[in-house]
């Protein structure tokens, strides 16, 4: 049976895969339609940038975001000096590690289906006199859709598997930084193989629908 902890932990890994979800659509579609829409050099490096958290190892990302975060780092002693404090094992700075790990699985979903869109739709806004941001709200965002769809499905469900980034920033704090995956490495640890496989179990199955879902969307919009 569930304990107590495991609510906790239950209820903050679901809470820090919504926030890091919202975010990431706010950050991350200006970033998917400038990607989707430029022809800079700038793409490239960009591009890459946003890509990395998927060859990277989630050790390496939460190494040097802690040391970022850190006393001696440019954001540490920017926070610091702003009142907020350190970030490093706060909620804050799972806040932090989970939406640039989980960037990719938001941003190149919704840049794909901009790209789908092609240029027809939008000279055609262009003809009828619509504006730019008229345009971007008005027929962009309705016609992309399902890479919003994809991309919050995938966000939220990367956000909440998340192991080596969200342990080297926050730590194993209950009630504060420890989430799921942590709780099942502890129970592991201690032979507690009883309570890892009703997390674990439930991980997989929440996996499972999760990929269902989302094959299911995909599967009717291409038929």
């Amino acid at each position: 049976m569930l304990s107590s902890p495991d609510l906790a932990a239950i209820w903050l890994t679901f809470k820090l895969a919504t926030i890091t979800t919202l975010l990431l659509l706010l950050i991350g579609t200006p970033i998917a339609w400038w990607l989707a829409r430029t022809r800079s050099w700038w793409k490239g490096p960009v591009g890459a940038v946003v890509a990395l958290p998927i060859v990277l190892p989630p050790t390496v990302i939460g190494f040097y975001l802690l040391l970022i975060m850190g006393p001696q780092g440019f954001v540490g002693r920017f926070t610091e000096w702003a009142g907020i404090g350190l970030l490093p094992f706060t909620f804050g700075g799972l806040l932090v590690g989970s939406v640039f790990y989980s960037m990719p699985f938001v941003v190149q979903p919704i840049q794909n289906a901009f790209e789908a869109i092609g240029e027809r739709p939008l000279e055609a806004a262009a003809t009828l006199r619509a504006s730019p941001l008229d345009t971007f709200f008005s027929v962009a965002l309705p016609l992309a859709k399902p890479g919003f769809i994809t991309a919050t499905i995938l966000g939220f469900a990367h956000t909440v598997g998340e192991f080596g980034v969200v342990l080297m920033i926050g730590g194993n704090i209950p009630d504060k930084t420890r989430v799921v995956s942590v709780l099942i490495y502890d129970h592991v640890e201690a032979l507690e193989y009883g309570q890892a496989h009703w997390l674990a179990g439930g991980m997989l199955a929440f996996s499972f629908l999760v990929l269902l879902a989302l094959y299911t969307l995909t599967g009717r919009k291409s038929q």
